[in-house]
């Protein structure tokens, strides 16, 4: 039903697709003509989504909300933004950061979001927390209202979705705000995370690997991680713009206006 309800895509001039991951798929699925997909990335916010914009305030506020030490002091924190839902790939990392408190590395992780009624999963991560004995460690702090300041109060941001995403908005907004990315390696964040310049990507589900990345990025430092996270921002507001996405997209129109008064 849903390959029957989507082929209307055969039958119109222009599809623009939120990234290359899904134009191959629409290409694959329904075999129209490669000219007919454009890949037009989604944008982001360059606004609200500006380090210079967020006083160090809001910072400090979410960290201390957190448990979290002052910026600058403590082990490396990392932030995996997103709804409580198995697909998010939490149990991942819970499992990486197991690996890495065995090796007798410290640090902390983030959950910041909202179970929307899924009381059980919240309840499992939370155990499988305490099994592990990462307590202070995992944290499940709930929902985040203010993510520009969420992404500067960690050091690294996670994605670890087991299902890829067409095109993974929440590996963006953390480069736009300066800071790397480790994620899942399939789906549209292939094309937003480049390995070793502006984060990393590992296997989806799979521990050990995350806890490698998650261990090459500590090992990185205050120092390293900036650079890199500066690597990220200066490519995603130049790629991943509103003002990218919209200049582009008008393009398209363009495009099919000219046709259509051409008679092509």
């Amino acid at each position: 039903l849903k390959r029957w309800y989507n082929a209307v895509m055969t039958r119109v001039d222009r599809v623009i697709a939120n990234s290359d991951y899904p134009r191959a798929h629409v290409l694959a699925e329904h075999g129209i003509a490669p000219d007919t997909v454009v890949s037009i990335p989604r944008g982001v916010d360059l606004d609200r989504f500006d380090p210079d914009r967020v006083e160090p305030a809001r910072v400090a506020a979410l960290r201390r909300s957190w448990g979290l030490p002052p910026a600058g002091e403590g082990p490396i924190t990392f932030l995996l933004a997103g709804r409580l839902t198995p697909i998010k790939g939490h149990e991942t990392i819970i499992a990486a950061a197991a690996r890495l408190k065995d090796e007798g590395r410290d640090l902390r992780v983030i959950f910041a979001g909202d179970d929307q009624g899924r009381t059980a999963f919240r309840e499992s991560l939370e155990a499988r927390v305490r099994e592990a004995g990462l307590e202070g460690r995992v944290a499940l702090v709930g929902h985040c209202d203010d993510m520009p300041a969420a992404f500067l109060a960690a050091d690294v941001a996670l994605l670890p979705t087991l299902v890829p995403e067409s095109f993974g908005r929440a590996a963006v907004e953390p480069q736009v705000m300066g800071r790397p990315v480790i994620a899942s390696d399939h789906g549209g964040t292939t094309e937003t995370v480049l390995p070793g310049q502006t984060g990393w990507l590992a296997p989806p589900g799979e521990a050990q690997a995350w806890a490698r990345a998650m261990a090459e990025a500590q090992d990185l430092g205050g120092e390293g991680l900036r650079r890199l996270g500066q690597a990220a921002r200066d490519r995603a507001v130049k790629l991943y713009s509103n003002d990218a996405m919209c200049a582009a997209t008008l393009s398209v129109y363009e495009q099919v206006l000219d046709a259509r008064k051409g008679g092509t």
